[in-house]
């Protein structure tokens, strides 16, 4: 079997059967690391040791007949914002955060709990605070897609999409508060999920917006994802391949979606027209499909703009728990911060409540759509060297996000599938954003798609620093 092109079923499955071990998956991994790791950056803490001696142990239960889930023996990257025991949380910081950092919460504790095999905790942006993947204190993860230019990963999960090509593991761990599990995912052409906040529980992560963070997987493919998902879902109780099997049995023609016009406005050259060009095929094979003015998405962005709910209380975590480190701020991050200076308590409470007004609004207008769709991002990756200055980097970033973060502020969920390749050769994904509560639909609805685009391998080839 070849591990870097089987799907995670498979895999779990070859694993049961006793036909594939973890230390198989384990060399598999390592290997990879060892021949591309250099050229790729994806990894702040990389322990094949401790890589290996999981996989040990996740063998001695399979030969002791116990299978504890189906993640037992996968390796799975955990960004660097998430506590791991044993293993330093930076959170993007040019020195280790206080051990308490390293406690692990739901999320970890059910891959930890299936004997799931941490490959190790990739880069993010410091404290989570930007799309772009800049970090001047480690640098930035290398975008596969561009094997000329050093361009941007996304971020802030910004090792994440990178390790899942790199081939160290099989499943990714992203933080997402604007858009940092989907931006990174589509930058990279992969699939990213954004489970509706308090879903998954952020206990054991570095909070950004405490309101607005989430957890969530990344995967090379729509299927793998909705696996992984499965395993760690505290809300199911069904095996995950059979949660996949059952979601794969919905058609097209059942779901009904808006084609929110909004999300198509100021792209660059080959993005619009790649989600339009995959929007067709879906609809030649059966999608219902209408054009929709969702309201309120220009106040919402207004609002992110002016400081939206994440530079209030990412101020008051820095200022009080995380006064140490505000001299370390990244000046991409600082300069944010700073602009919120003048910024009132009142001010923050008054953006809380327009939100939460919002929000009913939105909901309302889905009326009996399952989910409005555009492309997950505006602009194709930049190059590293075109954002280095902190204005620069603000400009873009808000560029980045304009999408992304209308699902976050609503509180919605939100998936992104790869559809296809700009007008510079880099990913393009498709935002499938559903209602509140709403998960299973936003990731059935992206099962049936990637059944009738084909696979993100299929579709948009492999990436050239790949090849």
């Amino acid at each position: 079997m070849d591990i870097t092109t089987a799907s995670l079923a498979d895999l779990i499955g070859s694993l049961r059967a006793g036909s594939l071990s973890a230390g198989d998956l384990a060399d598999w991994a390592i290997g990879n690391h060892d021949a591309r790791g250099e050229a790729f950056h994806a990894y702040k803490t990389w322990d094949p040791r401790r890589l290996r001696a999981q996989a040990v142990a996740a063998d001695a239960a399979f030969g002791a007949g116990v299978a504890l889930g189906p993640l037992q023996g996968i390796p799975v990257s955990i960004k660097d914002l998430v506590g791991v025991s044993g293993y330093p949380t930076y959170a993007g910081c040019p020195r280790e955060l206080p051990e308490s950092w390293q406690s692990e919460g739901p999320v970890v504790t059910a891959i930890r709990h299936q004997l799931g095999v941490v490959s190790g905790k990739t880069h993010t942006v410091q404290f989570a605070f930007g799309g772009l993947g800049v970090n001047p204190h480690w640098g930035a993860p290398r975008n596969p897609w561009d094997a000329q230019d050093h361009r941007s990963p996304g971020g802030s999960s910004s090792g994440a999409g990178v390790s899942l090509h790199e081939g160290s593991t099989l499943l990714a761990i992203g933080t997402d508060t604007a858009g940092s599990v989907r931006m990174p995912a589509t930058m990279t052409g992969n699939a990213g999920f954004r489970p509706t906040p308090g879903r998954w529980s952020t206990d054991g992560i570095v909070p950004l917006v405490k309101s607005l963070d989430t957890a969530g997987p990344l995967a090379k493919s729509v299927d793998d994802l909705v696996i992984g998902f499965g395993a760690i879902d505290p809300c199911l109780d069904e095996d995950a391949v059979a949660f996949r099997n059952r979601l794969a049995q919905a058609e097209l023609g059942d779901f009904r979606v808006g084609i929110c016009d909004w999300y198509f406005e100021d792209c660059d050259p080959g993005v619009a027209e790649a989600v339009t060009a995959a929007l067709d095929e879906l609809s030649k094979a059966g999608l219902r499909t209408e054009v929709v003015k969702m309201p309120h998405f220009d106040d919402v962005t207004d609002l992110f703009n002016a400081g939206g709910l994440h530079v209030g209380e990412f101020s008051a975590f820095i200022k009080d728990e995380m006064r140490d480190f505000e001299a370390d701020l990244d000046p991409a991050v600082a300069i944010r911060l700073a602009k919120a200076e003048s910024d009132t308590a009142v001010e923050h409470l008054n953006r809380v409540k327009a939100v939460a007004r919002m929000a009913k609004v939105v909901d309302a207008a889905y009326g009996g759509l399952h989910a409005i769709v555009g492309p997950t991002i505006p602009l194709t990756p930049p190059r590293m060297r075109d954002i280095d200055d902190p204005e620069t980097h603000f400009v873009a970033n808000m560029r980045l996000v304009r999408n992304t973060n209308t699902a976050s502020l609503l509180k919605l969920c939100a998936m992104t599938v790869p559809v296809g390749l700009d007008a510079e050769g880099m990913p393009v994904g498709m935002h499938i954003v559903s209602r509140e509560n709403h998960d299973e639909t936003a990731l059935a609805l992206a099962l049936v798609c990637e059944r009738v685009l084909g696979k993100p391998r299929d579709r948009l080839g492999v990436p050239p620093m790949c090849s």
